[in-house]
């Protein structure tokens, strides 16, 4: 039984080695600083910064609002909204249903003005039952998606901020 284990996980790798697979690594940067230029209130800007800091060790993030001409690339939060919006109810005209949406609009330039990525929206989106009985509760429940949704969304950029190859 053991050796048919091994023989079929043994088996399994080089198939997975032919299709392209491999473990999503540390983002690789072409620029060595990013400043980041964002509303001092952004929560998404902070866990942007953080998870910037802790991916790449050369990579130095800017946020002194005298600094970004030192920085090689600008990073731009133009807009950062939730959203909440009623999609269903029940007969008597109660909300029973939600839908939770984070929206950004993002670009990323040199100091010069060059553009790098133009202006681009991101969302993110996700349902949710209401029930006024357990407010607080569904309360908690939203913070902790909208949470989640901009954790999606951080990592959505720095996909694509690894995939900028030229300045």
């Amino acid at each position: 039984m053991r050796k048919r284990t091994l023989l079929s996980l043994v088996s399994v790798v080089p198939v997975l080695a032919a299709c392209g697979f491999r473990l999503r690594g540390v983002p690789q940067f072409a620029f060595r600083s990013l400043f980041i230029q964002a509303s001092r209130g952004s929560l998404l800007a902070r866990e942007l910064e953080r998870t910037l800091v802790a991916a790449n060790e050369q990579l130095t993030v800017l946020r002194d609002p005298r600094s970004p001409d030192e920085a090689e690339a600008i990073f731009e939060l133009l807009s950062e909204q939730q959203e909440r919006a009623v999609v269903g109810l029940n007969a008597s005209g109660q909300v029973r249903e939600l839908q939770l949406r984070l929206r950004l609009r993002f670009r990323l330039r040199k100091p010069n003005g060059d553009e790098l990525i133009p202006e681009t929206e991101l969302l993110q989106q996700r349902d949710i039952s209401y029930n006024e009985t357990l407010a607080l509760s569904k309360e908690a429940e939203e913070q902790l998606l909208y949470r989640n949704m901009r954790t999606d969304l951080v990592q959505q950029l720095l996909r694509r901020l690894a995939a900028v190859k030229t300045l």
